[in-house]
């Protein structure tokens, strides 16, 4: 029985180290997927926060609506709306690029709360200070509280992306071979499903406290104050 059961583990271990290369390739489509989904939502977020303080009710209004919407709806709802519905009218897009748009319009809703919440802590005097220095509101916005504003935000952003990361397995189901669709194939295929979704586990674990500790360690360098304008 010892035999036998030495020989196990080394089989085990055999089998992962085969199938390691296979989930890496599934790890960059999913870093892939997380990094275009994240920049999708970072500028889709920045314009919908813009909107929606903007004093047009006619601008803000339906910006918020819409805001609202995405943030309301689940995931998997809007990704096969993209992916079903709009080959219907004639938008057929790749299930890669497909994916990484549902990530952005979903987390875009959550990154938008955090400029706003981000906006509204700039101190009211900078924006005085900007219009007594007759700065266009483009350019108040832009280079005095855009700057002012993001170091405040950057940790609730990288948590953001981390959410992104770990939602990249639902593109599976659009045939998108992110790691947990490769391991899933892996395991239909060799009736082992312990191994590869272990691996995944880890490999998931190992990227998230990576991603963890670079985003502190930004925060950390990133001027609490910004700029001040005298």
């Amino acid at each position: 029985m010892l035999f036998g059961h030495e020989w196990d583990v080394s089989s085990n271990w055999a089998f992962a180290w085969s199938i390691l290369p296979i989930l890496l390739r599934g790890l960059w489509v999913t870093l892939q997927a997380a990094a275009l989904g994240f920049a999708i939502a970072a500028v889709l977020g920045l314009a919908f926060a813009a909107l929606r303080a903007s004093p047009l009710r006619a601008v803000s209004y339906p910006a918020g609506a819409l805001v609202e919407f995405l943030r309301d709806t689940p995931l998997l709802i809007q990704l096969f709306f993209l992916y079903f519905v709009l080959p219907d009218y004639g938008i057929l897009l790749p299930a890669f690029l497909t994916g990484a748009i549902a990530l952005g319009l979903q987390y875009s809703a959550y990154t938008s709360e955090v400029y706003r919440a981000g906006l509204e802590a700039v101190p009211r005097g900078q924006t005085e200070a900007a219009k007594a220095l007759d700065l266009s509101k483009r350019q108040t916005f832009v280079w005095v509280m855009l700057p002012q504003a993001l170091p405040r935000i950057v940790p609730a952003l990288g948590n953001y992306l981390i959410s992104i990361m770990k939602d990249a397995p639902v593109l599976s189901v659009v045939t998108v071979q992110e790691m947990l669709g490769v391991a899933k194939i892996i395991g239909d295929r060799t009736f082992q499903y312990l191994i590869p979704l272990s691996m995944v586990g880890a490999l998931y674990l190992i990227l998230t406290v990576l991603a963890s500790l670079l985003i502190r360690s930004l925060d950390r360098r990133l001027p609490k104050r910004g700029i001040a304008l005298r």
